[in-house]
């Protein structure tokens, strides 16, 4: 028996819509302070919550899976760094990165927009891009992200996208076996780490389109 599609609708998180994929909906919420979202099992259903408004379906609303931190543990973040994030329009599916010094916010890269993207591809691309980018220069600066996905599939050296090939993201698809090559053939000693949004507030890198 196939699995049942579910319909993840956030109201408030680093990005709103509706996400067929629980990955891409946790990327919007973890970590995100006061994240709003339920999940649906009809996709019309999840439209309308979308247009109504958290106040109906709240009650019932999951609460974002956090691990409680006190703010001395958490510290504050490391300066000068890279910090690295991405955008995607949950409408048309375009997708961009970009990577800026903290905190001076100088940008040191900006890369799309790409068709038929997701958020967590685009959160991998930033962190190699980055990792790359430190390398070529020779700098020591630790890397910032907010993304424990992509985080991940860094270090594994595998974007474990569910992201369907099609003709109009041919090119990210390029760019996807283009990072996890360098990723194995290559070493490096940047210290990739968690951009703690709750604490820290958003990501230097954020694009601002909440």
């Amino acid at each position: 028996m196939s699995k049942k599609t579910k319909y993840y609708v956030v109201w408030k998180g680093r990005h709103t819509g509706i996400f067929e994929h629980w990955d891409d909906a946790k990327a919007q919420i973890e970590g995100f302070n006061g994240a709003q979202y339920k999940s649906f099992e009809d996709k019309q259903q999840a439209v309308m919550a979308l247009r109504d408004g958290p106040g109906k379906y709240i009650g019932t609303a999951k609460k974002a899976v956090t691990t409680p931190k006190h703010s001395a543990l958490v510290g504050k973040p490391i300066t000068p760094s890279l910090a690295v994030d991405a955008a995607w329009n949950t409408s048309t599916g375009v997708m961009e990165y970009q990577g800026v010094e903290y905190p001076s916010g100088t940008l040191i890269f900006r890369m799309g927009p790409f068709a038929d993207g997701t958020n967590n591809v685009g959160e991998f691309l930033a962190i190699v891009h980055g990792l790359a980018h430190l390398k070529k220069v020779n700098s020591q600066l630790p890397l910032y992200s907010d993304s424990k996905t992509a985080i991940s599939w860094v270090r594994n050296k595998l974007a474990n996208t569910k992201l369907p090939e099609t003709e109009a993201n041919k090119v990210l698809f390029e760019l996807i076996d283009r990072a996890e090559t360098w990723l194995k053939n290559n070493t490096y000693t940047t210290r990739v780490l968690k951009w703690e949004t709750e604490y820290w507030g958003e990501n230097p890198a954020d694009f601002g389109r909440k």
